[in-house]
């Protein structure tokens, strides 16, 4: 972590000693920052303020406006001692601002083989190593955005596309079964991983669940979620009646315990080599999965990269096998469920098309059902069940809500229409997909990129 250094004025005065700290702050922290040198004042030694990269959260130690007088170089402190030390004006300040929105500092992500996601970085909020990976949390193009392993999570952008495109169907689909047994399900609701905690913000909209457990290996993931991130569901939800919520590894929960649930979601990193998520995407873990479901009972995981054209990428071993996991997570759910259906939606801080694929048993129809799902259906069953989760702030770029919307207003992104958009998968993905055959499992596992 970044620590304030009371040296820091002498390093601005500086300008090598400076710009080679600066370059090394992404070494420090495991975050891919790229730093483009800040142009140095013409004078001797001196670092002109309205060059300083935007990113006041860095340094926290600057806080004042003051901070962002000219400095002037060691000559002209002996001349004239007392120049330039008010502080100032306004609309210097907002000249400064301007200068610095050209960004010196850039997030960089690897979306796959000879291609990055770059884009401008104003803060880094937060950065830390727990005992299971790299935490950061940065304000980026996207917003506020969570990062692990390098990895977005979700950002302040459109997280709320993809927390509600994972839930809602699935919660949905599992009330449509339940009918069928007069029941008003989901009442329980199991969710592995979710530390950002806006799974199960958005599993605590339904009125007709009673019970939510969420299982998350880090601790590290929800204290900075619920810091730095309270819009995603923050103290509101992980302090919420209806939740408990565990410390733990998923599997051997699972295994250690007789309760079924109504709905099981995964919401964990991608299945990505010594990643900490990787054999809760094997046919071994969904065997579990399926034995502590009830008999209606719905499956949902995320399911990586699901570009609407797929890109063919060269492994490193040469096979040329592609970079994602959507197939085989599908292929592999089929060996378990009745039915695996594949869906996906558009997730612009991901950089690409993101995927999810929700399992269940019963009779064939069923699954062309669920796809074919009348909007009236889906948008109704929202107005009927569907409610905001008191104390969860909004996000700045949606203020103006109450706080106490029920029904499609409650939602963001998810409604009828969208339902019927999530499962038309593009022509070129669905032959990909047909062409793939490759199944997960401990002894073989695939790796995304």
């Amino acid at each position: 972590m970044l620590r304030k250094s009371t040296h820091f004025p002498m390093m601005l005065r500086s300008p090598p000693l400076y710009l080679a700290l600066i370059a090394l702050c992404p070494l420090v922290h495991n975050l891919d920052v790229t730093v483009v040198p800040a142009v140095l004042a013409d004078n001797d030694n001196a670092v002109d303020a309205s060059r300083l990269p935007k990113s006041p959260k860095l340094f926290k130690n600057i806080t004042s406006i003051n901070v962002f007088q000219k400095i002037e170089n060691s000559n002209s402190k002996k001349n004239n001692k007392n120049a330039n030390k008010d502080t100032i004006k306004k609309e210097e300040y907002v000249a400064i601002e301007a200068q610095r929105a050209k960004a010196s500092f850039r997030y960089v992500e690897d979306i796959a083989p000879g291609l990055k996601l770059d884009m401008d970085l104003y803060s880094i909020l937060h950065t830390s190593t727990s005992t299971v990976q790299s935490v950061q949390v940065i304000d980026s193009y996207f917003g506020r955005t969570l990062v692990t392993d390098g990895k977005t999570q979700s950002s302040e952008h459109d997280e709320f596309v993809y927390h509600e495109s994972l839930v809602h169907p699935a919660l949905f689909w599992a009330a449509h079964l339940s009918g069928r047994s007069g029941t008003s399900a989901p009442k329980s609701v199991f969710i592995g991983g979710g530390g950002e905690l806006a799974t199960a913000r958005e599993v605590l909209r339904y009125n007709t669940v009673e019970r939510v457990v969420m299982v998350d290996i880090d601790p590290e993931v929800i204290e900075v979620s619920k810091k730095y991130l309270p819009e995603w569901g923050g103290e509101a939800v992980a302090n919420h009646p209806k939740v408990e919520y565990i410390i733990g590894d998923v599997q051997q929960y699972l295994k250690g315990t007789i309760e079924k649930f109504d709905a099981m979601i995964i919401d964990v990193s991608d299945p990505i080599e010594a990643g900490p998520a990787v054999a809760l995407y094997t046919q071994e873990f969904y065997r579990l999965v399926a034995q502590r479901l009830n008999k209606y009972g719905v499956f949902v995981t995320q399911a990586g990269s699901a570009s609407f054209i797929p890109f063919r990428h060269s492994s490193l071993d040469g096979e040329g096998d592609e970079a994602t996991c959507f197939s085989p997570i599908r292929n592999t759910l089929a060996t378990v469920f009745d039915h695996a259906i594949p869906y996906s939606a558009p997730v612009a801080s991901f950089g690409e098309d993101w995927g999810f694929v929700l399992a269940f048993n019963g009779p064939d129809a069923e699954a062309r059902r669920l796809v074919d799902l009348p909007f009236e259906v889906v948008d109704t069953l929202i107005e009927e069940r569907v409610e905001t989760v008191p104390g969860v702030p909004e996000h700045r770029f949606h203020r103006g809500l109450t706080g106490n919307e029920r029904g499609g207003d409650a939602l963001k992104h998810y409604d009828g229409v969208v339902h019927r958009r999530l499962f038309a998968l593009s022509k070129p993905l669905r032959k990909a997909m047909k062409s793939d055959e490759r199944v997960m499992t401990e002894a073989n596992p695939i790796f995304m990129y």
